[in-house]
């Protein structure tokens, strides 16, 4: 066995994780100088051309640089495929990799935590401490700051197709919204973006970076964490491997798990923390019994129609010439503008799949590009996407170990399509979506459907060929959800249940996902939990 090293040095905290979340919290908690922190990310530095220029999402997901290159197991929602499944290995975590889209939900997704009895988490709780780190464009209101940590731009790029597209909306009674982001996200608009001049604004610009100045915090990238120390009902540190050697720390405070939804369970679990089910066939001992860890996966499954169109410039012709790859880049070069500038999805669209509900539980990605699935050439002739996802599944799944291994990955079931309401809502999606396409404000366009295909019209053909075109929009949440009930893996201040000395911070601790992208929330939850820790140990 390899020898195990103490790391030199004393912390009050250590951090597992330089995601979103531990960007956040290695800044918050190291504003007092005598508070000593020690933040462990496995991947690289964010010193990564790719990271930087937007467009560089297509060469980060599925790069090993960057990603911890995961997969589901096969779904039997999606006709037994298995889909990648991209988390962030890198600084800033998935916000170095994401699609960089500034979403915060519904005001009732949070109201909704409230009543579940996660008191401090209601949507009037939770506002200040969106707008505490945010630096938006238009300034200061009632709705959003300025002068934070996390910068809220408007795109560098529009195009007329995405203009008619919510002119067909529209028609349809979707109509446009200034603000996504004040509590009601229902209508239509351009996304705001986490960019600061045409370039990719992560969690590690703007929270690490400026706190990386400060003695007190330690970064150790290229540092794996093995499994957490306990001294009886205690957590008090952990080990990590680094280069080639195990090294032992300690911390007098806490340790703090902000890892994401898939690499915090895996991390409680490898520690003998979870489902005696799961643990004892792979010979862990069990040390706390909480079989919540790592179930309650719920995820946004995205379906991605695909439309030919005419008489429309978008990125399928601008891109499939030299010429045009050419005219791309310099314009990037010249204006930090243009295709290489923008997100992945440029317009959105929040609407209903049925008009008795209340809130909307649609959400549309609508692409100036098309292509066969995210990383593959575009298609040869001019076509958009309009993506559409649940933001409210009640399919739930879990993210498991498979093996004692700290290296091998986990089994990642999301169990996508599992329940007959999310069916009855994938169905109505795509029709409704056939609806917008199919309105006057588009005549011009001629729209085509490419997918799934205007022969699939009963529901058990548009059910399959969903299973076939749909895929994760990379929002994996709830694996160590948040409550007050005795199952619950944290409480509402994201102590862990069992446990002294253990917190968790990121998407795993959200009871139910929210309606809309999920990197922002991530920011405010960090926020959040930052001013707890500080009242409670004082510092």
């Amino acid at each position: 066995m390899t020898e195990i090293t103490v790391l030199d040095g004393e912390y009050d905290f250590v951090i597992v994780g330089a995601g979103t979340a531990g960007c956040v919290l290695a800044n918050r908690l190291t504003r007092n100088p005598a508070t000593r922190v020690l933040l462990l990310e496995a991947g690289k530095s964010d010193a990564y051309p790719w990271v930087r220029i937007p467009v560089g999402y297509l060469y980060c997901i599925g790069n090993p640089r960057t990603d911890w290159m995961m997969k589901t197991e096969a779904e039997p929602g999606l006709n037994g495929r298995s889909l990648t499944y991209p988390r962030g290995k890198v600084l800033g975590g998935c916000s170095s990799i994401n699609g960089m889209i500034y979403m915060r939900g519904q005001s009732a997704d949070y109201d909704h935590w409230r009543q579940l009895g996660n008191t401090g988490w209601g949507w009037e709780d939770v506002l200040p401490w969106f707008r505490r780190s945010e630096d938006h464009h238009a300034g200061h209101s009632d709705m959003h700051g300025a002068g934070g940590e996390w910068k809220v731009a408007q795109q560098r790029l529009k195009w007329d197709i995405l203009r008619a597209v919510q002119c067909g909306a529209r028609e349809f009674g979707i109509h446009p919204r200034a603000d996504f982001n004040d509590g009601n996200n229902e209508g239509s608009g351009f996304f705001e973006v986490n960019q600061q001049r045409g370039v990719r604004w992560s969690a590690a610009r703007g929270f690490l970076r400026p706190a990386l100045r400060r003695p007190n915090l330690r970064l150790l990238k290229e540092a794996e964490v093995e499994t957490l120390i306990l001294e009886g009902m205690r957590a008090v540190g952990l080990n990590f491997r680094r280069g080639g050697q195990r090294y032992h720390v300690r911390a007098r405070r806490e340790v703090i798990l902000a890892a994401g939804a898939i690499n915090s369970p895996k991390l409680l679990e490898l520690s003998g923390i979870g489902d005696p089910e799961i643990l004892g066939p792979l010979g862990i001992p069990v040390h706390v019994a909480r079989p919540a860890v790592g179930a309650n996966l719920q995820d946004h499954l995205q379906i991605r129609t695909v439309y030919r169109v005419q008489n429309a410039r978008t990125l399928n012709t601008l891109a499939n010439s030299l010429v045009g790859k050419a005219r791309i880049g310099l314009q990037y070069l010249l204006s930090r503008s243009g295709p290489m500038s923008m997100a992945p999805s440029q317009f959105g669209m929040f609407t209903k799949s049925d008009p008795s509900l209340e809130f909307p539980d649609l959400e549309y990605h609508v692409q100036p590009l098309s292509t066969d699935r995210l990383g593959d050439p575009l298609h040869p002739y001019p076509a958009i996407t309009v993506s559409v996802c649940n933001l409210r599944p009640e399919s739930l799944g879990s993210s498991h170990i498979r093996s004692r291994q700290t290296s091998a990955p986990p089994a990642i079931r999301p169990n996508y399509l599992s329940t007959e309401r999310d069916k009855r809502v994938a169905l109505s999606s795509v029709r409704q979506a056939r609806q917008i396409m199919a309105a006057g404000a588009l005549s011009y366009h001629h729209p085509k459907e490419v997918l799934p295909g205007p022969a699939v019209q009963d529901d058990a053909a548009l059910l399959h060929e969903i299973g076939n075109i749909a895929t994760t929009i990379f929002h994996p949440v709830g694996t160590c959800r948040m409550g007050v009930d005795a199952d619950a893996v944290v409480d509402p201040r994201l102590r862990f249940n069992g446990l002294e000395g253990l917190r968790i911070v990121d998407a795993s601790i959200m009871p139910r996902i929210v309606s809309g992208n999920t990197a922002s929330p991530v920011v405010m939850i960090a926020e959040k939990a930052a001013a707890m820790i500080c009242e409670e140990h004082g510092v």
